[in-house]
């Protein structure tokens, strides 16, 4: 309250809540919502972290804003940031000052926006970020293993934003400037809305007359989903589909009854406060999700103009003193060079999010920010990262657009790379060499991870300039697994390719005379990934002799093949039944091979052919 009497205030256009401390970054997402809003002339405040437990002083103190509030659970789902894969508690917060934990509730976005539902009922509550992009439409949860209806339902908000914000957020502002009028709302791109059957007759009806361009599908609802695992994995086809298009469809799912599908969920023990929710809907009607398709992907000066907002590049001031804020210390001297991933893992939700399609910056936006960084007080002349969601798909895109808007493929680079991809890295080299350039920057890295399946025609250019000029001594890249059956799964490349760049490495390191360590990523426990799986990848990272320190456990999170896989059974595009790793015991055997190196150095046993790797570890 004393920041909105200092600026003269006497009340505010706009109120976002987040599960997030407040960094004022263009990597913070709800730094990016709260400038895009002040860059439209909106009196915008930010609440960190709001406490939930007491008498909600925080979610009252600066009273009711002018046109709506905002909800995000930060830069990553509530429950990631909780939980383990073991469904474990975490010990610490990366977005918390002094990294700890305690600091945001279980399902941030279902918590906060009931609460402002219930103090606020009238004030319209717009939910957006990560947490809610993802559980837009019905979606597994791993943490109360059950499906769930869309948080629309679970929460009462109003309208969910999905993707990001850049577009979106300011159009909202500008719609409910004149006063809230929910018919105008549902026509804005990008978002998602309840509503009852008669706008869905009319939206069929106007999508029969298109004839030949029809662009509405209708989805099975939650209640088929629920009675038959099938039907939910055939909504996933639709709704990947649809997401990896140029040009995607308006998607509606049924919900029933609201009071209906809670009384379930309620018996079923999965959801213990329904009574909160109301969102203003009559229980007593068939309800649906509607979700609009998004807008275009960004263009350069769309993107500049994001990049170019005055962030501070700093912690809010509240916090000095608290202790240091990790996920901000390990980005404060990186810079984006792009959004989007064209990869399509089957695991990961970065193009569910971002999108399919790359949007990049400029080189002078992106020469502007170095030049900004080289300027903090606390710079020793190293960019941390040159990067983005995968490292090299900077200014990737197809040769022939139309091609490109024909296409449904979730993925540019598996089972192949696709022969439209212009995968060219002349541009991506040429701003590295221009960064580091930069008078102050003695050495810029390259942090994120790199899709070395887009060095196809290379030459091995791409791989010689970042090894030479851009590693700090180790390059991290993911192959994820070793054996195809489970790469197939995971839609990521033949392991013959990891060792193909494992053999370049070392030949470009050798012949520099640098003794420099290639780190691959794994995961266990995937769908299809079976315990003789994970011994034959222990065999042959040892035969590598590489030291497995980057490893992960498989989390289910929402809106994945994966995660469709991991509740199913079935693989949705064919039908076929895979083997699932379910329970917690089998997931902690299966991660137990990682460390089957540390007992082959420590003299554990010698032959993983004689003996199982869980007999070595019991003697």
């Amino acid at each position: 309250m004393k920041e909105v009497r200092a600026r003269g205030w006497d009340e505010l256009d706009v109120i976002l809540f987040s599960g997030d401390a407040y960094v004022d970054h263009p990597s913070f997402g709800p730094a990016v919502v709260g400038r895009l809003l002040e860059a439209e002339g909106l009196r915008v405040a930010i609440v960190p972290q709001p406490n939930w437990k007491d008498d909600l002083r925080d979610f009252k103190k600066l009273g009711r804003p002018r046109l709506f509030f905002g909800v995000s659970s930060g830069n990553m789902d509530s429950m990631v940031n909780h939980y383990t894969a073991n469904k474990r508690l975490r010990s610490d917060d990366a977005y918390t000052a002094g990294g700890k934990a305690g600091f945001r509730p279980d399902y941030a976005v279902t918590t906060y926006t009931r609460i402002l539902k219930k103090l606020y009922p009238d004030t319209p509550v717009v939910i957006g970020g990560i947490e809610a992009s993802l559980r837009r439409l019905t979606h597994y949860d791993y943490w109360q293993d059950c499906l769930m209806p869309s948080i629309l339902v679970d929460s009462g908000a109003d309208i969910l934003t999905y993707g990001m914000g850049d577009k979106v957020m300011p159009e909202i502002a500008r719609t409910l400037a004149n006063g809230f009028n929910m018919n105008l709302l549902r026509k804005i791109p990008q978002v998602a809305y309840i509503a009852d059957k008669k706008h869905v007759d009319a939206l069929l009806r106007d999508d029969e007359k298109q004839r030949n361009d029809r662009n509405v599908i209708m989805l099975h609802s939650y209640e088929e989903c629920l009675s038959n695992s099938k039907k939910f994995g055939e909504n996933f086809v639709n709704i990947e589909t649809e997401s990896n298009r140029m040009e995607p469809a308006v998607l509606i799912e049924g919900i029933g009854r609201i009071e209906e599908v809670y009384n379930v969920a309620a018996v079923s023990g999965k959801v213990t406060d329904a009574s909160l929710v109301s969102g203003g809907y009559n229980g007593y009607e068939d309800k649906y999700v509607v979700v609009n398709p998004p807008y275009a992907r960004l263009n350069e000066q769309e993107m500049d103009y994001s990049f170019g907002l005055p962030y501070t590049r700093l912690p809010h001031p509240r916090y000095n003193g608290k202790g240091a804020i990790p996920a901000y210390e390990m980005i404060k001297f990186s810079v984006n060079l792009h959004r989007g991933c064209f990869g399509g893992c089957s695991f990961c939700t970065i193009s569910a999010h971002q999108g399919k399609f790359i949007s990049s910056r400029s080189e002078k936006s992106i020469l502007d920010e170095v030049t900004e960084i080289v300027s903090m007080p606390d710079f020793k002349g190293y960019i941390s990262d040159l990067g983005g969601p995968s490292a090299n798909m900077y200014r990737m895109e197809g040769r022939n657009r139309d091609l490109c808007r024909k296409c449904k493929r979730p993925s540019c680079l598996y089972p192949s790379l696709c022969k439209n991809m212009d995968n060219s890295h002349h541009s991506l080299m040429d701003l590295y060499r221009k960064v580091s350039a930069v008078k102050g920057v003695k050495k810029a890295f390259i942090g994120s991870g790199i899709r070395y399946d887009l060095f196809e025609n290379d030459g091995g250019a791409y791989l010689r300039e970042v090894v030479l000029n851009h590693v700090s001594g180790r390059l991290k890249v993911a192959p994820e697994h070793t054996e195809d059956g489970v790469l197939n799964l995971m839609r990521k490349p033949s392991f013959a390719l990891f060792r193909k760049l494992n053999e370049q490495f070392n030949s470009i390191c050798r012949n520099a005379g640098i003794k420099y360590q290639l780190i691959p990523y794994f995961i266990s426990g995937h769908p299809g990934c079976t315990e003789r799986d994970m011994q034959k990848l222990a065999d042959e990272t040892h035969r590598l002799n590489f030291h497995l320190e980057q490893v992960q456990d498989f989390t289910p999170t929402p809106m994945t093949l994966s995660s469709v896989m991991f509740y199913t059974g079935i693989d949705p595009y064919t039908g076929r039944k895979v083997y699932v790793a379910r329970s917690q015991d089998e997931k902690r055997k299966q991660k137990s091979y990682f460390f089957e190196y540390e007992h082959h150095s420590r003299g554990g046993f010698k032959s993983t052919r004689n003996r199982s790797f869980r007999s070595g570890i019991k003697k």
